[in-house]
């Protein structure tokens, strides 16, 4: 067998023991609480770094392989949560569209700011890299038309342009008396904005139109939940099968992607697999701290993970592909970590 499969059976191993060494049952009701929430954040920020590895960084695709075919499924469910997270906060408190913005808009922005100023320097200083103001200016102010991994200044944040897209648009259409409106209302605008001539390029686009309805499905799955809090329990002799059929499920669609079909198809397939997900961590019977470790810090990874692989890669020149994984997994947590406290000290 290529060496890859022994390396990739090392990082899975490795995932395995601290899946196991980090449950812990868990007999509350079954639903989306802020626990299980940084859970899915954790396997979500995972996805998408093994896809990034697997398929990006390293010429031999079966590095990593079948753990880095689902980073769409992952970009989906960090979308979804987000706009479960705003619609659950939303209907407990209101808030005006002003304050909505003061609140939000910072928590997003700061973050970005740091890291895109810092890969700025990083650029410049380390390898000689500079970039013009007219891709500079934009990327400011949250605008990343160009998702290409080589050549943009922080690929991965085409997604931040989707993300502020939907917080800009959420507190004007939002409506607890009408949220099944809301939820069309934003789909639909999600839809047209995707079929506008915007300024960015032909793989953007494509991306904005696989991901749109991820961010008002998460605001739907906030009202029409099928275990609300207090009114849920699902025995473990139940949700154990359960749990292995809807992985089983999930690694079927994840596996099967759609990936060169039609759009839509596409779209549909992914759509499918973040439920699954989302289902599997329902209706679970017990906690994972690993993943609810690595999901509270999850936002700072995004942001600082493909160009401190790809263009200032000090660790997988050095070691074989299992161990570089594993290190640079420490020390992305140990960025992202750093970056949430500075911006905890900031009020962000």
């Amino acid at each position: 067998m290529h060496i890859s499969y022994y390396q990739t059976v090392l990082v899975i191993a490795f995932l395995v023991v601290a899946i196991i060494l980090t449950a812990k049952s868990d007999y509350n009701s079954h639903g989306l609480s802020p626990a299980h929430t940084n859970e899915l954040k954790g396997v979500a920020i995972l996805m998408v770094l093994f896809s990034h590895i697997g398929y990006f960084l390293f010429s031999d695709h079966t590095f990593l392989y079948p753990l880095s075919v689902a980073g769409g499924v992952g970009v989906n469910i960090f979308l979804f949560l987000s706009g479960y997270g705003l619609t659950r906060s939303e209907a407990k408190v209101h808030l005006g569209i002003m304050p909505f913005y003061a609140k939000r808009l910072g928590k997003i922005f700061l973050p970005m700011w740091f890291v895109l100023v810092a890969t700025l320097l990083l650029d410049k200083y380390l390898i000689g890299l500079t970039y013009p103001s007219s891709t500079i200016i934009p990327n400011l102010l949250g605008f990343f038309p160009n998702s290409d991994l080589y050549t943009a200044v922080n690929s991965p944040l085409w997604y931040f342009s989707l993300i502020l897209f939907y917080y800009l648009l959420f507190p004007v259409i939002y409506k607890k008396r009408y949220a099944g409106l809301s939820v069309v209302l934003v789909a639909v605008l999600g839809y047209l904005a995707t079929r506008l001539p915007l300024p960015v390029t032909k793989d953007v686009l494509k991306l904005y139109q696989l991901h749109y309805l991820a961010f008002p499905l998460g605001m739907l799955f906030a009202h029409v939940r099928v275990c609300r809090e207090g009114g849920c329990h699902i025995p473990a002799l139940v949700s154990y099968p359960l749990v292995v059929l809807l992985c089983a499920g999930f690694a079927y669609t994840a596996i099967n992607s759609g990936i060169g079909e039609e759009v839509w198809l596409e779209q549909l397939i992914s759509l499918v697999s973040t439920c699954l997900v989302v289902l599997i961590f329902i209706v679970k019977s017990f906690r994972i701290g690993f993943l609810s470790f690595l999901g509270r810090y999850s936002y700072e990874i995004y942001l600082i993970q493909w160009p401190l692989m790809y263009r200032h890669d000090f660790i997988y020149k050095y070691t074989p592909p299992f161990l570089g994984t594993l290190i640079y997994l420490g020390v992305l947590v140990l960025i992202g970590f750093s970056i949430n406290k500075i911006m905890k000290l900031a009020k962000v």
